[in-house]
């Protein structure tokens, strides 16, 4: 998947408590879910959300990793849609992409479950 584009199933899917996903939406979603299933990458995701944009020389020392392995990992969540990058002279720069997160967002609501008595 190209780091601009996030799949067409995705911004299609309703809430999974909503109605079951299809096979292929299943499919297009499971990446995403994968990319962020790794504890690296997920503290690596929170770091670049908590602000707008954080350079990769800010991200490695917080790790007792080298510098090649906190790289594949950024390289995974930016493949899988869910950051982008921009290079500025030596350093990298990441950023979230708030689009896509909204949208496993709502993939995840459980207010719209039907029949579970609750007011949404």
């Amino acid at each position: 998947m190209s780091k601009q584009a996030l799949p067409d199933g995705v911004a299609r899917c309703s809430p999974i408590a909503a109605r079951p996903l299809a096979p292929e939406q299943a499919a297009e979603v499971a990446p995403l879910f994968k990319a962020l299933g790794d504890p690296i990458r997920l503290r690596l995701m929170s770091m670049i959300a908590s602000v707008p944009e954080i350079c990769v020389c800010d991200l490695t020392p917080a790790f007792d990793l080298s510098g090649p392995t906190i790289s594949h990992h950024l390289k995974v969540l930016r493949e899988a849609g869910l950051v982008d990058s921009e290079r500025r002279g030596t350093w990298v720069w990441y950023r979230v992409r708030p689009d896509v997160f909204r949208q496993l967002g709502a993939l995840l609501e459980i207010s719209a479950a039907p029949g579970d008595g609750r007011a949404a």
